[in-house]
C-alpha cells in the first residue's frame, strides 16, 4: 500500500487537495467544484493503472467471513471497520477498470441533472431558492436596511450596548425578510460600523456582532440554506428509511415505522424558527452582558432624531402593552369556548372511512420483533387489539354514498354545532381592533373620536354577525349586513392608520413585516408551500421597493397601495365566495363576486407591473435580475458540479467506505457527534454549499438511517453550516465586512471579534442536541 493507506483512503485525500486547490486557485467555485472532479478522477485512474492504488478489502470467499454470515450476520454489516481480523484481499479501487467507471459516471451525470437540477421531484422546490433571492436583494436595495437601523438604534441605543442589540435585531429582521448574508453584512458594516465606532464601541465586539447578526439569514425562515438542504433531506431520509425497513424484515418504511418517511421543506421552516430566534437572543444577551461588565467598550448612546407624540410610561404600558394582549388574549379564550369558530357547513357525501390500526401486524415474524424493538411491546399489543377489533367487526369500514337524509341530518348536526361568531369575522375584528389600539397609544393627546367610531363598527359587525347572520346565510347576503359596520370600522382605521404612520418604529417595521408575515405564515400555517409563498415574498418586494422608490422621488405611490388593498381584497373574496362558474348552475352573487375578483386581480397585476416600470426606470430593476440571475446560476452550476464529484467519490468505493465507518460505531449519538464536527471542521475551508452537495450525500445514508428525528437532524446540520461563513479563514461573512470595514479596524479585530460568536454558536448547537424538543414543538403544534 502506498504510503501505508489504503487506495481508497489515498483518492478520498486526492479528491479532497484537487478541491481544495480547485478553491485556493480563485476559479469560479461553481466550476472549480466539477474541475476537481474530472482531475482528481484523471489521477487517481493513473495510479490504479500504475498498481499503486490497492484497497485491502474484506475476503468474502473465505470460511472466516462464511462463519460470520453464517452465524446471523448481515453481509452489509460487515465492514474491516467493525471486523478487523478478517482475511483480506489485494484489488484495485476501480475493480472493474477505471474505463467502466468512467463510462458509469458520464451516464449517471446525465441521470442525475435530470433528476436533481431539471425535470425532478425537487425541482419545484429548488424554484424557491430564485424566488427568495430575487425577494431578498430587492429588499435590500430598497434602502429598508438603511431605516431599520437608525430606528432600532433610536430604540435600544440608551441601553448598555444598545447599538450591538439593535444590530442584532436588524439582523433578525432583515434574516426574515431577505436572508441573503453578504448583502445584511455589507449594509450593516457600511451604516453601523462607523456609527459604533464613533461612539468608542469595542471594534471586537462591533465587527463580531455584525457577522454574527448576518448569518442569521441562514437559519431563520425562510432560509435558502433549508431550502436547499430540505430537498436533499427528503430523498436522504426516505430512501435512508426504505433500506432500514428492509434491513429490518419488512417490506417498506410505512410498515416499520408506522407513518411515513417524509420531510418536507415547509415543515423544516417550522422547525428552524424557535433555533433562529434562541440564536438571535444569544448574539443579544451577550451584547447586554459585555456591556454591562465593559461598559467603557459598548456604551448607552442617545440618538436624536425620530418623530411622532412623545407618551408617558403609563400610557404605553395601558395602549401598547395591556389592551393588545388583553384583546388577543380574549379572542383565544372565546375561540376554546366555542363563541368563535369556523361557520363551514360543508358536509361530504361520503361517510368517513374507518380508522385502521396504529400498526401493521400482518407482518413477518422478522419484521415483528423490528417493529417490537423500535416501538415497544405495549404499543405492538395496542395495534393487535385494534386490529382484532377491526376484524371481529367485519374489516375497516369502507366509505359509502350517504343518503339525502343522511345528509341533511349531517348538515343539521353542524349547523346547531357551528359558533355564533365566524372565525373570518373575529381575526378581523381583532386585527382592525389592534389598529385602533396602537393609534390611542401613540397620538393619546389627540381626539379619540374617530378611534371610538371605529371600535362602534367593530362592536357592531360581531352583534350583526350573531344576531343577523345564521352558517346558512349566503356570501352576498352576509358582505351586505356587514358592509355598513364594515365602513364605519374602516374609517376609524383609516384615521388609525394615519396616527401609526407619524411614529417612526411602525412606519419603518410594519411594511416588510407584514411582508414576512404573509411569507412565513402561509407556509408554517401549511397553507401553501415555500415556492408559492416565495413568489408572493418577491412580489410583494418589488411592490415595496417601488413605494419607497417613488416616495424618495416625491411622486405619488397610491397605485401600490391601491394594488396592495386589491390583492387583499382578491384574497378575501376567494375566501368567502365559490368563484368557480363553470358550473351548470351559477347563482347572481357569484358571478358578481368573480367579476370583482378578477378586476381586483387585473388592477393587481397591474400594480406589480407598474411597481416593475418604477424600478426599471429608476436603474434598480435590472442590477437585482442580473444579480439574481448571477446567484442562482452559480447555486445550480454548484448543484452539477457537485453531483460529478459526488460521483467520482462513490466510483472508486469513497461513499460506501466513509459509510461504513460511521456504520462501524454501534452508537448512534457517537456517530452524529463525528459527523458534526467534521462538518464544523470543514466550515473553515468549504462554503455550506460545497458542504451540503458534496458531504451531506455521502453521511446522509447514514445520519438519516437511523431513529433520530429528521427535523433534529437537518436543523441540527443548518446551525452547524451557518458557523461556515463565521469561522476563518474562509468566512464568507468575514470577507464581506472586512471589505467594508473602515481602515481602522484590522483583520485581527475582525477574527478576535467573532470567536465568541462561533462559542455562542457551538453552545447553540449544544442547547439543540440536548433539547430536542426546541426543534420539534412548532411542527407538532402546527398541522400539515
Amino acid at each position: 500500500m502506498l504510503f501505508g493507506l489504503d487506495g481508497v483512503e489515498i483518492g478520498l485525500i486526492i479528491v479532497f487537495f484537487c478541491l481544495f486547490g480547485g478553491i485556493l486557485s480563485g476559479f469560479p467555485v461553481a466550476f472549480a467544484i466539477g474541475g476537481a472532479g474530472v482531475i482528481s478522477f484523471g489521477i487517481i485512474a493513473a495510479l490504479d493503472s500504475a498498481g499503486l492504488l490497492i484497497h485491502q478489502a474484506i475476503d468474502t470467499g473465505s470460511q472466516a467471513y462464511r462463519d460470520l454470515v453464517n452465524s446471523g450476520i448481515k453481509p452489509d454489516t460487515v465492514s474491516v471497520f467493525r471486523y478487523p481480523d478478517l482475511p483480506r484481499i489485494a484489488e484495485p479501487v476501480f475493480v472493474q477498470g477505471w474505463e467502466t467507471a468512467l463510462d458509469r459516471n458520464v451516464s449517471f451525470i446525465v441521470n442525475r441533472m435530470n433528476e436533481r437540477v431539471l425535470a425532478g421531484q425537487s425541482i419545484e422546490t429548488l424554484l424557491a431558492v430564485l424566488m427568495f433571492v430575487l425577494m431578498g436583494i430587492t429588499l435590500e436595495r430598497s434602502k429598508i436596511a438603511n431605516d431599520l437601523l437608525t430606528t432600532m438604534a433610536r430604540v435600544f441605543g440608551p441601553l448598555p450596548g444598545g447599538l450591538a442589540v439593535s444590530i442584532v435585531v436588524v439582523g433578525a429582521f432583515l434574516a426574515a425578510s431577505t436572508g441573503i448574508v453578504g448583502a445584511t453584512v455589507v449594509t450593516m458594516g457600511l451604516l453601523a460600523l462607523p456609527t459604533m465606532l464613533r461612539n468608542n464601541y469595542s471594534p471586537e465586539l462591533a465587527t463580531g456582532v455584525i457577522a454574527a447578526s448576518g448569518t442569521l439569514g441562514q437559519i431563520i425562515p425562510p432560509s435558502i440554506v433549508i431550502v436547499l438542504l430540505g430537498t436533499l433531506a427528503g430523498d436522504l431520509y426516505s430512501a435512508a428509511q426504505e433500506t432500514r425497513a428492509v434491513e429490518a424484515g419488512c417490506t417498506d418504511a410505512l410498515t416499520y415505522l408506522g407513518e411515513p418517511a417524509v420531510v418536507s421543506v415547509g415543515t423544516l421552516f417550522q422547525a428552524a424558527l424557535l433555533p433562529g430566534i434562541m440564536l438571535a437572543l444569544l448574539y443579544a444577551l451577550y451584547a447586554f452582558g459585555y456591556a454591562l461588565l465593559n461598559p467603557e467598550k459598548a456604551p448607552a448612546v442617545e440618538i436624536a432624531g425620530g418623530s411622532g407624540e412623545t407618551i408617558t410610561r403609563s400610557e404605553g404600558l395601558t395602549w401598547l402593552l395591556g389592551a393588545p394582549v388583553a384583546l388577543i388574549v380574549g379572542a383565544v379564550l372565546l375561540g376554546n369556548v366555542g363563541i368563535i369558530g369556523s361557520q363551514n357547513i360543508s358536509v361530504s357525501a361520503f361517510s368517513d372511512i374507518g380508522q385502521g390500526a396504529s400498526l401493521r401486524t400482518n407482518v413477518s415474524e422478522e419484521c415483528k420483533a423490528s417493529m417490537i424493538e423500535l416501538h415497544g411491546q405495549s404499543a405492538w399489543d395496542q395495534a393487535v387489539a385494534e386490529q382484532e377489533a377491526i376484524d371481529a367487526a367485519g374489516g375497516v369500514t369502507n366509505a359509502e354514498r350517504l343518503s339525502e337524509e343522511e345528509l341533511a341530518a349531517a348538515q343539521e348536526a353542524k349547523i346547531a354545532a357551528a359558533p355564533p361568531i365566524g372565525t373570518g369575522v373575529g381575526v378581523l375584528v381583532v386585527l382592525l381592533g389592534l389598529s385602533l389600539i396602537m393609534a390611542r397609544g401613540i397620538a393619546p393627546s389627540r381626539s379619540p373620536q374617530p378611534l371610538i367610531l371605529g371600535a362602534i363598527g367593530l362592536l357592531l359587525m360581531l352583534f350583526v354577525d350573531v344576531l343577523l347572520i345564521a352558517p346558512t346565510t349566503s356570501s352576498g347576503a352576509t358582505f351586505l349586513l356587514l358592509a355598513l359596520p364594515f365602513a364605519l370600522a374602516a374609517y376609524g382605521c383609516a384615521e388609525a392608520a394615519k396616527r401609526c404612520a407619524t411614529n417612526d418604529l411602525i412606519r419603518v417595521v410594519f411594511p416588510p413585516l407584514v411582508l414576512i408575515v404573509a411569507v412565513l405564515g402561509s407556509i408554517l400555517g401549511g397553507i401553501t408551500n415555500p415556492t408559492p409563498a416565495a413568489a408572493l415574498g418577491a412580489g410583494g418586494a418589488i411592490m415595496l421597493a417601488a413605494y419607497r422608490k417613488l416616495h424618495d422621488q416625491g411622486r405619488s405611490g397610491k397605485v401600490i397601495i391601491w394594488a396592495t388593498f386589491a390583492v387583499i381584497i382578491c384574497l378575501l373574496l376567494g375566501v368567502n365566495f365559490d368563484l368557480r362558474v363553470n358550473q351548470d348552475s351559477v347563482a347572481v352573487e357569484t358571478w358578481i363576486a368573480f367579476l370583482f375578483a378578477y378586476a381586483t386581480y387585473l388592477y393587481a397585476l397591474f400594480g406589480l407591473i407598474f411597481a416593475c416600470w418604477v424600478l426599471f426606470s429608476s436603474g434598480v430593476l435590472t442590477p437585482v435580475v442580473r444579480e439574481t440571475a448571477k446567484v442562482t446560476s452559480m447555486v445550480f452550476t454548484i448543484l452539477i458540479g457537485s453531483q460529478l464529484l459526488n460521483l467520482v467519490v462513490i466510483s472508486f468505493g469513497g461513499e460506501h467506505y466513509i459509510q461504513q465507518f460511521l456504520r462501524s460505531f454501534d452508537n448512534e449519538f457517537t456517530v452524529f457527534l463525528i459527523v458534526m464536527l467534521v462538518l464544523f471542521i470543514l466550515g473553515f475551508v468549504l462554503d455550506f454549499l460545497e458542504i451540503i452537495y458534496i458531504v451531506i450525500p455521502i453521511v446522509g445514508p447514514v445520519i438519516y438511517g437511523g431513529s433520530f428525528d429528521p427535523k433534529w437532524v437537518t436543523i441540527m446540520v443548518a446551525v452547524n453550516l451557518q458557523t461556515s461563513f463565521l469561522t476563518p479563514p474562509f468566512g464568507f461573512a468575514l470577507f464581506y465586512l472586512r471589505g467594508v470595514a473602515p481602515k481602522e479596524v484590522t483583520t485581527g479585530h475582525i477574527y478576535r471579534g467573532i470567536i465568541p460568536f462561533v462559542i455562542i454558536q457551538v453552545v447553540g448547537i449544544a442547547i439543540l442536541w440536548f433539547f430536542p424538543s426546541i426543534v420539534t414543538i412548532v411542527p407538532d403544534l402546527i398541522p400539515n
